[in-house]
């Protein structure tokens, strides 16, 4: 081979690209993505083999994806000098860190840039301004920090050169990225998607965005914006999906919304806003999603929601809005989710909502609905999984078919007027967590098929007229935790030893009863108890002995026949036999002893009395009379002089 064909070979076998990708894999260690990365001998373009590299027909790199492919290290040794022509960098849901390259800009020819679901963190180059190019930019899912700089987006000169005059995405959601909106992003007349949801942006939303007529996706949600929507969003005619929820945002929406023929995503939720919702809001028919939830609307339910079939997901709770339920709601047979809780609204349960066979949320509590449960509810709602129509004017019987419902977990009836007994086929509820039948006017017997309920956390059947005894099949609800309220009713009977299984219950309310008999000891075995209160009832006996009991409020057992405990402001029990043949021991142990300690002390006067007697009458036999010195002669003669008696 000539010389000169040898060196040529050389040069293009250790081309710029080869090496430059080379080096970044020798930065980022072994990564099992990598290992196609080698040399190949006799080629002059070996990296257009490797996996995850695009080449052209000369052996030029137009694309990098690595998307997905368990990449962890830094861009830092990436050199985008070495691919003037690349078209797409495609790196996401990797495990990359560091910062973005500051030269990234570099990369002119660039139209998508994806370094989505990563650990990069920093700002954003300001060289990125020059990837007029680029039609998509998605850093989401990153810690990039900073504000977003108005010199990334072009100038308002309709002939704009600089800055990201092509982009039609551009996506930071989930970012630690803040500050104010800029107005220059008004300037991106191609964009179609813009999701800056989830960071800390703040101030008002840019009236400017309103020049976006090309826009379809809008997202803006969960910042901290504020002010109003500006009027300009009623021209992007294009929108299909609008997201403003969990802002600061308030006044009144722009009534032009509701002629935005291609919307099927409006989210209006956990903001301030005022006023009437738009009355045309589903006026072509095309509304999926729709929330505004957690605001301040007030006045009637949008008249063009009754004929928009297309509702999949709706969330108007919290508001003050009014209308009609059976008159302002039609028939949705894609309904997923409804909830319509705290609102104004009165009306009626309509049939129709049992057309709805894939609905698995109801949520219609705190209003002023009347009327009856309708059966259709037990027969059509099989994927139902929560029913809330709590706190209404509900009246009539609960259905015997609601039992039907075996995917319920959730089903909240309290705050009604409904009448009659608990139907048996309450054990049909297989799945069921939370029952709350509470404050009705429900009688008759609780039915023994409540204990068929063994997924059951929570039970409150409180405030009703429930009479007869506790069914002993309570206790066999081993998963209650949160609570079991039977207060206030007419129970009777004693209180079911098998309670006491209920070992992970935290609170047991059966106060305001007819119970009677003693407090079951099996309760010390409730060890996860927090609260209990068995207050008026005509419990009689001891209170059950241990920490629990001994440490609950004294009120929590008062107005009770005859309770009594010698540890709880109660009155103290009476004294058992076993007490007292306990108690005639100790006495006679006492009185052992006492004797004991008396007999001792009387045998050491008695000795100390003779003693004194005996050395009287010796010192009388060896004084002569009026003899003083004799006296003191002898004074110790009665000791001889071992210290013995003599």
């Amino acid at each position: 081979m000539p010389l000169m064909a040898s060196l040529l070979f050389k040069a293009e076998a250790s081309s710029p690209q080869t090496e430059a990708l080379l080096k970044w894999k020798e930065s980022l260690g072994d990564q099992p993505i990598l290992t196609s990365w080698l040399h190949i001998d006799n080629s002059t373009s070996p990296h257009c083999q490797w996996v995850g590299i695009n080449c052209s027909l000369s052996g030029d790199v137009f694309a990098i994806n690595l998307a997905h492919t368990n990449l962890i290290g830094t861009l830092e040794k990436f050199d985008p000098l070495a691919f003037p022509n690349l078209i797409r960098l495609d790196l996401k849901v990797n495990g990359l860190t560091g910062t973005i390259p500051s030269d990234i800009g570099t990369l002119s020819k660039l139209e998508l840039l994806d370094l989505s679901t990563n650990s990069l963190h920093g700002p954003i180059p300001l060289s990125v301004s020059n990837l007029s190019r680029l039609v998509e930019l998605d850093l989401s899912r990153n810690n990039i920090t900073g504000e977003l700089d108005p010199r990334l987006f072009p100038n308002s000169s309709s002939h704009a050169k600089t800055g990201l005059v092509s982009l039609k995405k551009l996506h930071f959601q989930d970012t630690l990225l803040g500050g104010p909106l800029p107005n220059e992003l008004g300037n991106l007349v191609h964009l179609e998607s813009l999701a800056f949801d989830n960071n800390n942006f703040f101030g008002p939303i840019p009236t400017s965005l309103g020049n976006l007529t090309n826009i379809t996706f809008l997202h803006l949600n969960q910042n901290q914006l504020s002010g109003r929507i500006p009027w300009s969003f009623g021209s992007l005619t294009k929108l299909t999906d609008l997201n403003l929820f969990s802002n600061n945002l308030f006044g009144e929406l722009p009534q032009d919304i509701g002629n935005l023929s291609a919307m099927v995503n409006l989210q209006f939720a956990l903001n301030n806003f005022t006023g009437q919702l738009p009355s045309h809001v589903c006026k072509f028919g095309k509304l999926v999603n729709f929330t505004a939830a957690r605001n301040h609307f007030s006045g009637p339910i949008p008249s063009s929601l009754r004929n928009c079939s297309t509702l999949y997901r709706v969330r108007l709770q919290s508001n003050q809005l009014t209308g009609v339920l059976d008159r302002d709601f039609g028939i949705y047979p894609n309904l997923n989710y409804m909830e319509l809780t705290d609102n104004l609204l009165g009306g009626s349960l309509s049939p129709n909502w049992a057309v709805s066979k894939d609905l698995t949320f109801l949520g219609l509590a705190g209003n002023m609905i009347n009327g009856e449960i309708p059966k259709e509810f037990g027969e059509n709602l099989t994927q139902l999984e929560k029913l809330d129509i709590s706190f209404n004017k509900l009246s009539g019987e609960i259905p015997e078919n609601l039992g039907k419902l075996s995917r319920l977990n959730n089903l909240n009836l309290s705050g009604n007027s409904l009448s009659g007994m608990i139907p048996q086929g309450i054990g049909g509820f297989i799945n069921l967590e939370h029952l709350d039948l509470s404050s009705n006017v429900l009688t008759g017997r609780i039915p023994s098929q409540i204990g068929s309920l063994s997924k059951l956390i929570s039970l409150t059947l409180s405030n009703n007229r429930l009479n007869g005894s506790i069914p002993d099949q309570i206790g066999s609800l081993d998963s209650l935790q949160i609570s079991l309220d039977l207060s206030g009713n007419y129970l009777t009977g004693s209180i079911s030893p098998q309670l006491g299984n209920l070992i992970k219950l935290e609170s047991l309310n059966l106060s305001h009863n007819r119970l009677s008999g003693s407090i079951p000891n099996s309760l010390t075995n409730m060890l996860s108890l927090d609260s209990i209160d068995l207050s008026y009832n005509d419990l009689e006996g001891p209170l059950p002995d241990n920490h629990f009991f001994r440490s609950s409020p004294p009120t929590n057992f008062s107005n009770n026949k005859d309770l009594c405990s010698n540890f709880k402001l109660l009155k103290p029990c009476p004294i058992t036999t076993s007490q007292n043949k306990k108690k005639g021991h100790s006495n006679r142990d006492i009185a052992i002893i006492v004797a004991c300690s008396l007999g001792g002390l009387l045998l050491i006067v008695v000795l100390a009395t003779v003693g004194a007697l005996v050395v009287f009458r010796s010192r009388r036999k060896s004084s002569p009379s009026g003899g003083g010195d004799g006296c003191r002669e002898n004074h110790f003669s009665i000791w001889s002089y071992d210290g013995k008696l003599a």
